[in-house]
């Protein structure tokens, strides 16, 4: 591993240390106790909240019914109920301040890892394979928190069985990291759009998992050259090609946004909401200040073909969180010296857009994710 913070605590007499993991790369707790099996949820959940992180030594199961038990209280409305926010705009960023702190409070229950990868307490489970997918080698001893573990195993769980897509002829298998295409309705759009007459070239602009790409090439677009910057998603895209059979037609390549020269089609799942990501996994929802849909649109031009057409597929959700103008949007597209040849809508049916206790349930239930068919003026 790379250079790692060190977090340190007071056992047995004495002053310990060990490297300090944190996928969402918050800094190490200053204030540690230990804990095991006679601690109470009320007493785990005051000290969390209060900022102690404690270092379980107790049996991992009693561990985990702990960490529900805090969850649960998180979860607890609060006694006073808070003023109704007075914007779709505020209810986005005071639930996000929550989810924060919700983290925060919760990734206070922490693990001592060995060297290889394993723990040793009561009733563990074998996490090995997921810690080395998520963290790769190591030679230290380390302390995460036992709700990053869960969702590293969790990762890795759904790497293993991959998820069907119809459209690939086969299964996506997303690394721990790599948003996993579980919203197939823009995978849809590209499986039906019609694809323009010279489909002998096709870009992939931060291909992910490599679907969109593997869609293309299934679609029979002769050569597909895909581009991505994060390394676990370069290496999940390669795997995911490789295993579909279809390495000869795709190529992955580590790329900020274009790749190099000209093609008759131009795709891009840029994220969808322009706002400040608070762990790498996000990179692909939050997207400070549009900066990839801006950087896309503005370089379109230069890397379409003159007959050629870029397919935008954008979610409008961030415009009814009052993020995002529509307005903005084609003012942007028009200075990039772009039109719209067409546009198609789906709307999603993922279960968040159908939960009236979602915070931002009235945008969700509005969202509607589009596929812009967008070509040189």
């Amino acid at each position: 591993m790379s250079e790692h913070p060190v977090i340190t605590w007071h056992e047995a007499g004495a002053e310990r240390s060990a490297q300090w993991n944190s996928e969402a790369g918050t800094p190490p707790p200053k204030r540690v106790v230990i804990a095991d099996d006679t601690m109470t949820a009320d007493a785990a959940y005051r000290l969390a909240c209060e900022g102690t992180a404690m270092l379980w030594r107790g049996d991992f199961q009693n561990a985990r019914q702990l960490l529900q038990a805090m969850a649960r209280r998180a979860d607890r409305p609060p006694r006073k109920p808070r003023p109704a926010p007075s914007s779709p705009t505020e209810a986005f960023h005071l639930h996000r301040q929550a989810q924060s702190q919700r983290a925060r409070t919760l990734g206070m229950l922490l693990l001592q890892f060995q060297e290889d990868h394993t723990l040793r307490l009561r009733r563990a489970p074998d996490v090995k394979q997921a810690l080395e997918e998520a963290y790769g080698p190591t030679e230290e001893r380390y302390v995460a928190s036992l709700r990053e573990l869960l969702g590293l195993v969790g990762a890795h769980e759904w790497r293993k069985k991959g998820i069907d897509i119809p459209a690939t002829g086969g299964r996506i298998h997303p690394h721990y990291g790599v948003f996993a295409p579980v919203r197939n309705e823009y995978v849809k759009l590209v499986a039906e759009a019609p694809l323009p007459a010279s489909h002998a070239l096709a870009f992939d602009v931060g291909t992910g998992t490599g679907v969109l790409a593997a869609v293309l090439a299934r679609r029979g677009v002769a050569r597909v050259i895909a581009t991505e910057q994060d390394p676990r998603a370069l290496a999940c895209a390669r795997e995911n090609v490789e295993r579909l059979g279809l390495a000869d037609r795709v190529e992955i390549i580590d790329a900020d946004l274009f790749p190099e020269g000209r093609a008759p089609l131009v795709v891009c799942n840029p994220p969808w909401v322009p706002a400040r990501p608070s762990s790498p996994i996000e990179h692909a929802v939050y997207d400070l200040d549009g900066r990839m849909l801006r950087g896309f649109l503005e370089g379109l031009s230069a890397h379409l073909e003159p007959a050629g057409e870029g397919w935008l597929l954008l979610s409008d959700l961030a415009e009814h969180l009052g993020l995002r103008s529509r307005v903005e949007l084609l003012d942007a597209i028009d200075k990039a010296g772009l039109k719209i040849v067409e546009r198609t809508d789906v709307r999603p049916s993922h279960p968040k857009s159908s939960d009236v206790g979602d915070p931002l349930h009235a945008a969700r239930a509005a969202e509607v994710t589009s596929l812009w068919r967008l070509a040189i003026k």
